[in-house]
C-alpha cells in the first residue's frame, strides 16, 4: 500500500481523540457519520462537476485536487466505520482477473439489498 495512504491512515486515526476545536478531521468525527457522509457527498459532487469542466477544456488539475478530497473524506468515512483503505484496496485486489460484468452479476445475486446500477 501507498506509504501516503498508510500515513494518512495513522493521522486519521489519531484525529479520533483529538480535540475538535484543534482538528478540522476531528471535528469531522465529533459530527458523526452523518456530518462526514454529508461532506463525501459534496466532494463527489465537486468532483464530478470538475470532471465536466475538465471534458469541457477545463483545469484537468482541479479533478485531480477535487478527487484527492474525495478519498480523503472517504477515508475518515471509512475509519469511522471502522474500516480502512487497506479493505478497499483488498477488495479491488480481489476482483482482479474477473470481468467487471461478472463481478457486477455476482454482487446482484449476493443478496445485498442494494440496487446495482
Amino acid at each position: 500500500m501507498s506509504r501516503v495512504i498508510e500515513s494518512l491512515a495513522e493521522v486519521l486515526e489519531a484525529r479520533k481523540s483529538a480535540p475538535p476545536d484543534d482538528s478540522y478531521v476531528a471535528s469531522l468525527y465529533r459530527q458523526g457519520l452523518d456530518g462526514i457522509l454529508k461532506k463525501v457527498g459534496e466532494e463527489a459532487l465537486e468532483a464530478v462537476m470538475a470532471a465536466k469542466d475538465a471534458a469541457a477544456g477545463g483545469d484537468r488539475q482541479m479533478v485531480v485536487r477535487e478527487t484527492a478530497d474525495l478519498w480523503f473524506h472517504s477515508m475518515i468515512m471509512l475509519a469511522q466505520l471502522g474500516c480502512s483503505a487497506v479493505d478497499v484496496l483488498d477488495e479491488l485486489e480481489s476482483r482482479f482477473g474477473t470481468s467487471g460484468l461478472a463481478e457486477k452479476a455476482a454482487r446482484g445475486r449476493s443478496g445485498s439489498g442494494q440496487e446495482d446500477h
